[in-house]
């Protein structure tokens, strides 16, 4: 079971929109006769959607430097401020929150209580580019994207943008991915035996098998098409955020549904009361959609 924020400052803030699309749903994956609804509207560029057991959305404000929760009453509120420019958000396997501070170069972990502490703050000696997006495998490592976008201004400390395996105890921090330009969304399998990473630079997604020790290998191309964040559901297909929407494919990389979104989408993740509610971050809009699965576990 998952924990998260009971003490946490609430600051209200957002407004309710409820713009719709009507959405096709040939694949069986989306609720019969569900639309996408803009839940939010008036945010900076929001990233990184991620669910408690509560149906509770957690979802970054990169623009306006805040963390948000989104309640499955559909109140929202601020609960952490300054983020330090936090973009992808992920759940430890105790429901802690990770979080990816771009700005502070570091991985942190916030408890049910609010209290931050560091993950992982460099490599080799010297600080993260600007951590990006983040998974948790099953044995509780950590894979990590760190890439640089806008934050923090100046000179990469790193000699490359890489992927990293941060050890279950964070002990240890290990580039595993130094040959994929701008990383950017990752996501794993529930077995632990498959890891997908997406490349900003060449428009690409990439699968790769994870041995035993969290290291990876057999590259292959999975989606001749980039994406910013990514999820799963529990078939194993993954959802790609795209121009106009998101591209969902089956596990063997084929297209089988494309759900449309006024705003391009950065990021994608499941939630709600039953869990079976797909957020979407999209720029300065926050959207849902009514689904007939779930996150993968």
């Amino acid at each position: 079971m998952h924990k998260l924020f009971g003490n946490s400052l609430l600051i209200l803030t957002g407004t309710l929109a409820l713009t719709q699309l009507t959405v096709a749903a040939e694949s069986g994956l989306i609720a019969p006769g569900a639309e996408v609804i803009e839940v939010r509207s008036g945010l900076g560029f929001i990233e990184g959607p991620v669910s408690d057991a509560a149906g509770n959305l957690y979802f970054s404000d990169i623009e306006n430097n805040r963390l948000h929760k989104l309640a499955p009453t559909g109140d929202m509120s601020s609960f952490h401020e300054p983020s330090n420019r936090a973009n992808g958000l992920t759940l430890d396997l105790d429901g802690g929150l990770l979080i990816c501070e771009q700005e502070a170069g570091r991985l942190v972990k916030m408890d049910g209580n609010g209290i931050i502490t560091v993950v992982a703050d460099s490599y080799q000696g010297n600080p993260f580019n600007s951590p990006n997006d983040a998974w948790v495998h099953p044995n509780g490592s950590i894979y990590m994207t760190d890439p640089r976008y806008q934050y923090p201004v100046g000179s990469l400390p790193q000699e490359g943008e890489y992927v990293y395996h941060i050890s279950a105890d964070h002990q240890e921090v290990t580039a595993i991915i130094t040959d994929v330009p701008k990383p950017n969304g990752v996501v794993g399998t529930e077995d632990g035996k498959t890891l997908y990473i997406a490349s900003t630079e060449l428009r690409k997604v990439f699968r790769y098998d994870i041995d035993s020790n969290g290291l990876v290998s057999n590259r292959i191309e999975f989606a001749d098409q980039g994406s910013d964040g990514m999820t799963l559901d529990e078939h194993g297909n993954v959802y790609l955020t795209w121009v106009g929407g998101v591209s969902i494919r089956n596990p063997a990389g084929e297209q089988i549904e494309f759900i449309e979104t006024e705003q391009m989408p950065a990021n994608v993740g499941f939630g709600g009361r039953d869990g079976r509610t797909l957020f979407m971050t999209s720029r300065t809009s926050l959207y849902s959609l009514q689904m007939s699965v779930e996150a993968s576990r």
